[in-house]
C-alpha cells in the first residue's frame, strides 16, 4: 500500500519493529524462527521475508562497537588492578560474548525493518 507521495505506508515505525524483532509491516508477527534465522513469512500478516538481506552489516557494527568496549575495559582493568591473565580470561570472555551476542539479533532486525521501510533492493538495470 502506497500513499499519494508514492512511499510505502507502514503501520509500525521501523525502529519500533526493529527493536522488538517483529514484522516490519504489521508489528505483530515474529521476524525470527531461531536466534538469527529468519522465518519464511510473518504468521500474522503473511509478509514474505525473502526480500530481507541484512548481509554482514549487523556483524560489522557489533564487532566494531563490542570490540571497542571490550578493549577499553581490558585496558582499564589492566591499568587499575593489574590482575593475572586467568582473571582477564575469566572476566573478559563472558563480557565479550555478552557485548556481542545480545545486540546482534536486535541490529539484524533493525536493519531488516529499515530495509523494508525504505524499499531497499538489489540494483537492477531496466532495459
Amino acid at each position: 500500500m502506497k500513499n499519494s507521495a508514492g512511499k510505502k505506508e507502514t503501520s509500525v515505525p521501523p525502529f519500533k519493529a526493529g527493536l522488538s524483532c517483529s514484522c516490519p509491516r504489521c508489528g505483530k508477527g515474529k521476524l525470527f524462527s531461531g536466534y538469527l534465522n529468519l522465518a519464511p513469512c510473518c504468521p500474522a500478516c503473511g509478509l514474505d521475508y525473502s526480500f530481507a538481506d541484512s548481509g554482514d552489516g549487523p556483524a560489522v557494527f557489533v564487532i566494531l562497537a563490542g570490540g571497542l568496549v571490550a578493549v577499553l575495559a581490558v585496558l582499564a582493568v589492566e591499568l587499575i588492578w593489574r590482575p593475572s591473565f586467568w582473571v582477564h580470561a575469566a572476566v573478559g570472555i563472558p563480557a565479550v560474548l555478552f557485548a556481542t551476542l545480545l545486540p546482534l539479533r536486535i541490529l539484524k532486525s533493525l536493519l531488516i525493518a529499515l530495509q523494508f521501510h525504505h524499499e531497499a533492493a538489489e540494483a537492477r538495470i531496466d532495459r
